[in-house]
């Protein structure tokens, strides 16, 4: 098997880059090395953000409305190209086709949301706001800015960040995962099929070693990112340090509260898609189940059923429901915590670590592969309930009243998402009102909000001030300016001593 060569995407080409350092891409569902990507240096990082910096004043200069037939055309090729992409994701991520496919048009609906950047960038006009002055705003893009994406979604999550940059007239360089680093450079191609001008769009592959570059690249205005926590902390403080502005999305620990009057089908079959999709390796997956009143004993044996029933295949199957680990040390890491949890006293009920690959498949035994795994009776100072696990693990917490899970959830370091099942309209209020969470599901149990409306946590879920895409995205990447203007015909004689008031 040919092994694929990943390189970098500067100013409209694939480079090698000068660092001479190289990863091992992997297919996760058979184990077998599939590619090497390049990983860049401070010399890559500088280049990818001089072909952007010469790239933005052309590009900012450019009409909103010839910006966003660029990205109708790219979502023209997105649209036909939709399944290419999708299946990049699974070879490399190992993550179900068919999830790869909604990861994709999650993304893609974010570039439709760009392409309504003329309305978006409107300011506001007051006329007369004193004697023959006139005041308004406009939002102006702040140059070269750039995104850190994790693994778990290689094509949504930079899709929540630079198609909203690009159009409101920034230009971006995007550092994805190197674990699954293919898709960006795909979507480097297409973007330039869409007629992108050179170095608008860049691509540097890379580590830490990149990350730390562009946080301190005087060039480099504005840092997106998604990941964990610590690493969240890490890119907001030192990108703040360095006088950039920072919107770094961090981990999650995602309840779903189930109340006494709720559907228990439907909530079974809300905790088994939201637990185990995509191997639990997404920031909002659920991955605590609390239980109110006696309601644990009507869900847990049929989730004990459901979990064991689980089709984990390669993801290329089309009738897989789960595939396999990122990595070895994904895998490694998770099993560890269920290690933990045993020692900690919950109650294994499912043990994911029994699984063989070759129950996955031909070839698949040198996988990456778990089971679902299912624990009861957890407490909250259990360490598989304080921290975040990033795998196929759900945790089952018992709480006497609607309080005491209100209290449970909002206790909690991170606050990303959370679900409540329940018939009671009053129920849902109060959660929704009451919850010290940033996106709430009623009934709904991964409540990811549409490209129009923002995504973003509280607490150690997000830190900096202003959520993902949405029209907060468009504040993101743009600075207000106020103008204030008058004529010399209705100036009056004198030197004036004071500001403007409204006169």
């Amino acid at each position: 098997m040919s092994i694929a060569n990943i390189q970098h995407f500067i100013h409209g080409q694939r480079t090698a880059g000068t660092a001479g350092r190289a990863q091992d891409v992997f297919n996760p569902a058979t184990g077998a090395v599939t590619g090497q990507v390049a990983l860049a240096n401070a010399a890559d990082v500088d280049a990818a953000v001089a072909a952007a910096q010469v790239a933005f004043p052309a590009w900012a200069d450019t009409p909103p409305i010839r910006r966003a037939r660029v990205l109708f055309k790219f979502l023209e090729l997105l649209n036909h190209h939709k399944d290419t992409l999708a299946e990049l994701i699974t070879l490399e991520h190992g993550k179900v086709f068919t999830d790869a496919q909604g990861e994709v048009s999650r993304g893609i609906d974010v570039v439709e949301f760009a392409c309504g950047i003329p309305q978006l960038l409107k300011g506001d006009f007051t006329d007369q706001v004193s004697t023959g002055i006139d005041n308004w705003t406009l939002r102006q893009p702040l140059g070269v800015v750039a995104g850190i994406t994790p693994f778990n979604f290689p094509v949504m999550v930079p899709m929540w960040m630079f198609p909203v940059a690009i159009a409101a007239g920034n230009t971006f360089v995007l550092k994805p995962s190197p674990i699954d680093p293919s898709a960006a450079l795909f979507i480097a191609d297409l973007l330039k099929q869409a007629g992108l001008p050179d170095g608008v769009f860049n691509v540097v592959q890379g580590d830490k070693e990149a990350v730390d570059a562009l946080l301190v690249h005087p060039l480099v205005k504005a840092v997106s990112f998604v990941g964990s926590t610590p690493i969240a902390n890490y890119i907001y403080e030192t990108g703040a340090r360095h006088g950039k502005r920072v919107q770094a999305l961090g981990g999650a620990k995602n309840h779903m509260v189930v109340m006494p009057d709720a559907d228990i089908d439907q909530t079974v079959d809300a905790l088994i898609g939201s637990a185990y999709g995509s191997a639990g390796e997404r920031c909002m997956a659920i991955s605590v189940a609390v239980f109110v009143g006696n309601v644990a004993d009507q869900v847990i044996p049929k989730l004990v059923e459901r979990a064991k029933a689980l089709k984990i295949k390669d993801g290329m199957e089309l009738d897989a429901e789960m595939g396999p680990i990122v990595t070895a040390a994904a895998h490694a890491r998770i099993t560890g915590y269920i290690a933990q949890g045993v020692k900690e006293g919950a109650q294994l009920l499912v043990d994911g670590r029994g699984f063989q690959g070759t129950a996955a498949g031909a070839g698949c035994d040198g996988g990456f592969w778990l089971g679902g795994t299912l624990f009861d009776h957890v407490t909250s100072d259990m360490r598989i309930y304080k921290e975040e696990i990033f795998g196929p693990v759900l945790v089952c917490v018992r709480v006497p009243d609607f309080a005491a899970a209100v209290q449970l959830v909002n206790d909690h370091e991170f606050g990303n998402g959370v679900s409540c099942f329940t018939r009671d309209g009053n129920v849902a209020r109060e959660f929704s009102r009451r919850i010290q969470v940033g996106m709430v599901g009623i009934n709904v149990p991964i409540p990811v909000p549409m490209a129009w409306h923002g995504f973003g946590g509280w607490k150690r879920s997000l830190f900096g001030d202003m959520h993902a895409y949405g029209e907060e995205g468009v504040r993101f990447y743009t600075r207000q300016k106020s103008i204030m203007q008058r004529w010399p015909e209705s100036i009056g004689k004198g030197a004036e001593f004071v500001m403007p008031t409204a006169k």
